[in-house]
């Protein structure tokens, strides 16, 4: 007796991937006409019947989310930043408080995430975490958007974003933590990070560090800003860069707390002391902040809220429910890394 064909066999003889035999027989407009039309003639040839049980399953929710990383440099080689493995609690709680599996991958940008993940039937919706390169993936953002992906991720919220991005008040907390600096009287402030269009919230940062030097009656001083991703060892350098410049330097407001832990570094490197010569700064309020030498002052997130906010806002788009983006506040954490 000859073994009842399957849509593997399908996909064998078509060339193309079992998902795409699964969209094209319901009749996705993710596959082209052609493509279509000779899965359908393989289908006929094989007298294959489509297993309404198998299909019905696969037409409802998985109850499953898909949670993809941006792979960043991080100090215990994980590959993941550390204020993300803070959120990643967080996401997980909230998945499970609700019913819902979590399914943990890093983002690739040669893949289809919504081919990858929805259409292949592995989870309902995407929440999309890192500080990678935005220009880069924007216009697959686009694209998902175009195609009723369902998604959110964590980032720069603008009422340009495509689709439902939630994300800290970023221009808040770089005018807040520079004013701080202010107020204790410092005066020649660098800012280390990646200002521009690519990196949304370190650039969202910058605006925010600008605007309170403007507002203090400062000229914001280009040679007090160095490029930087979310490392320690892209701190430290930028630091030295800085430092090698010669210029005159009292504070420094770093984008992200793995930033200001480099330049630290750095600083101790060259003699100079911390807070009392240079007073630094961070963001994000990863737990090794409170461990540094000294602990670091920083802008914190609130990576539980964020977490619970990701999930809850996912889940609702999912089910057709009204949405919006989110804008979630910042606090300061005074630490001795600048003073008193």
């Amino acid at each position: 007796m000859q073994p009842r064909p399957t849509s593997f066999d399908i996909a064998l003889r078509a060339g193309v991937s079992q998902p795409t035999v699964s969209r094209a027989l319901r009749g996705s407009p993710t596959v082209s006409e052609a493509t279509r039309l000779r899965i359908e003639a393989i289908a006929r040839e094989l007298n294959y019947t489509v297993d309404k049980n198998a299909s019905n399953l696969r037409s409802q929710h998985t109850k499953t989310l898909a949670l993809l990383l941006f792979e960043d440099p991080s100090p215990d080689s994980s590959s993941i930043n550390p204020f993300f493995l803070a959120m990643l609690g967080s996401i997980t709680r909230n998945c499970a408080r609700r019913g819902y599996d979590l399914l943990i991958s890093f983002q690739k940008l040669e893949s289809d995430w919504r081919l990858d993940y929805e259409d292949a039937g592995k989870a309902d919706g995407m929440i999309l975490l890192g500080y990678g390169d935005y220009e880069a993936y924007r216009a697959r953002l686009d694209r998902m958007v175009a195609n009723g992906a369902h998604f959110i991720r964590w980032g720069s919220v603008k009422p340009e974003e495509p689709g439902l991005t939630v994300g800290c008040d970023n221009v808040r907390g770089g005018l807040e933590i520079t004013h701080h600096l202010l107020r204790q009287g410092r005066r020649q402030i660098a800012f280390l990070g990646s200002a521009h269009k690519g990196f949304p919230e370190f650039l969202d940062r910058h605006t925010g560090y600008c605007t309170a030097l403007t507002e203090a009656g400062l000229r914001v001083d280009k040679a007090l800003q160095a490029d930087a991703l979310s490392s320690e060892e892209d701190g430290h350098t930028a630091m030295l860069e800085i430092l090698d410049r010669g210029q005159a330097l009292d504070g420094v407001v770093a984008a992200s707390d793995l930033i200001a832990i480099g330049a630290m570094r750095a600083l101790h490197e060259r003699g100079v002391t911390v807070p009392d010569q240079v007073a630094v700064t961070g963001f994000d309020d990863i737990l090794a902040a409170n461990f540094t030498s000294p602990p670091l002052t920083t802008v914190a997130q609130d990576a539980a809220h964020a977490g619970a906010v990701l999930v809850e806002t996912l889940i609702r788009l999912i089910h057709g429910e009204p949405v919006q983006s989110c804008l979630l506040p910042v606090r300061i954490v005074q630490r001795k890394s600048c003073g008193a």
